[in-house]
């Protein structure tokens, strides 16, 4: 049963009384299964049922997801001066904690606010607290508006599998050190504000940071140890982008540098040209002399690297000479196949030894595109010059232009052929 499902139920059952000679068959239902029911609402709504019956009366106390869901977070209601709605929300919640069934193991916390401020952190640093002591597996907090500074906010638990936050501020001077969550697997930042240096966790499996701002120069890059990484996704980052560890068990990682990042070659505006080690600009000057994105990626078995012309993380990484030993499928996009010679696309090809797999998608974001070409490798005399493993190569544009005819050209060099070529 849907969320939605189960709301029109428990709304239909409040507004028209049940039939005088009519069965209670819900009632009837386990008490477990009810409380699954629950937990599909809203924490308002789950306490709202309390008054269908007197079996019902209790039986909010020991459902154990919460989403709790203030009304002030469409746009047009944080707009307004008016905490009143929002403070009586937040003594339902102190209520709501402090009246649940502490034996009860609470598997979800799902809390979307808007009208916050600094001094309302107490708030959140009590709730998540008494979440923790009920031994919360998935944790979610997301604010609506300004950033909200949780630089308070201190997790440790053996239950926590998940964490998600989105429209906070996380200020420290120090690595955000998860091994006081020895079952954590899943973090997730969106739209947040990261100032401290670094993320450090032998048990996390995935990980997002989308929309994100970091607060550091080249110099003190956010540093991120997650060995046992399975799931990577960077997008729309905003600041210097984070050196990451090598992830020997990556199975996947999709990648996005936008221009509204700090990494952004000067030179690039004047002559369209990323400058060289011995003719730097400031910024490239700054680069680090190792790694700070492929190689810590390049052991994974899918890849989506997308970037904007003037980013020069990936250009300067390849320089190093990265070997994509274990990529399979690979989907990139212009960035790849810029002048000269497709370069970059070139590189990648001949140290991909058993991709099977590769997407180009080219001046076209999709995911309608107007013109999709597929093609394949045709084994050649001789050694091989890229994987003998390639079967499929699509490329996805919304028009033919000289742009597209180069990169064809290019990949034809290769053997590679389209249709009936």
């Amino acid at each position: 049963m849907s969320a939605d499902e189960a709301r029109q139920m428990f709304q239909g059952m409040l507004i028209s009384p049940p039939p005088v000679s009519g069965a209670d068959r819900i009632s009837a239902l386990p008490d477990n299964v009810l409380q699954d029911i629950l937990s599909l609402l809203t924490a308002q709504e789950a306490v709202r049922t309390c008054v269908l019956a007197r079996s019902w009366r209790h039986l909010w106390r020991s459902i154990t997801s919460l989403r709790i869901l203030s009304p002030d977070t469409a746009w047009y209601d944080i707009l307004s001066d008016d905490p009143e709605p929002t403070r009586d929300l937040w003594k339902f919640v102190d209520n709501l904690l402090n009246l649940r069934d502490k034996r009860t193991e609470l598997h979800t916390l799902d809390i979307k606010f808007g009208q916050f401020s600094e001094e309302d952190l107490p708030y959140v640093s009590l709730w998540i607290r008494s979440a923790v002591m009920c031994k919360v597996s998935s944790l979610t907090f997301h604010h609506i508006g300004p950033y909200l500074c949780l630089d308070g906010l201190h997790l440790a638990s053996r239950h926590l599998r998940t964490v998600h936050l989105a429209s906070v501020a996380l200020i420290k001077d120090s690595f955000v050190d998860f091994a006081s969550c020895p079952a954590l697997e899943d973090f997730k930042l969106h739209e947040c504000k990261i100032c401290f240096l670094g993320i450090s966790s032998t048990s996390l499996k995935h990980l997002s940071i989308t929309g994100c701002i970091f607060c550091h120069d080249s110099h003190s890059r956010l540093h991120v140890s997650a060995p046992s990484l399975a799931s990577l996704r960077l997008e729309a980052l905003i600041g210097i982008a984070p050196i990451f560890e090598n992830m020997l068990l990556l199975e996947m990682a999709c990648v996005s540098l936008g221009d509204q990042g700090a990494d952004i070659c000067c030179n690039v505006f004047m002559s369209g040209i990323l400058c060289r080690a011995d003719n730097a600009c400031p910024i490239c000057a700054d680069y680090p002399a190792d790694y700070v994105l492929l190689a810590a990626i390049s052991s994974a078995r899918h890849l989506e690297l997308i970037s904007k012309p003037e980013n020069f993380i990936f250009a300067r990484d390849l320089e190093h000479r990265p070997i994509f030993s274990n990529v399979k499928t690979l989907l990139l996009n212009e960035y790849w196949c810029e002048a000269p010679g497709c370069g970059r696309l070139a590189r990648v090809l001949k140290n991909s030894p058993v991709l099977e797999k590769l997407t180009l998608e080219l001046f076209s974001e999709g995911p309608d595109h107007k013109i999709e070409m597929k093609g394949s490798y045709r084994t050649m005399e001789g050694p091989p010059a890229i994987s003998e493993h390639l079967k499929i190569v699509e490329v996805k544009c919304n028009a033919v232009d000289e742009k597209i005819l180069e990169v064809l050209k290019f990949l034809r060099a290769f053997n590679i052929r389209f249709g009936s070529e």
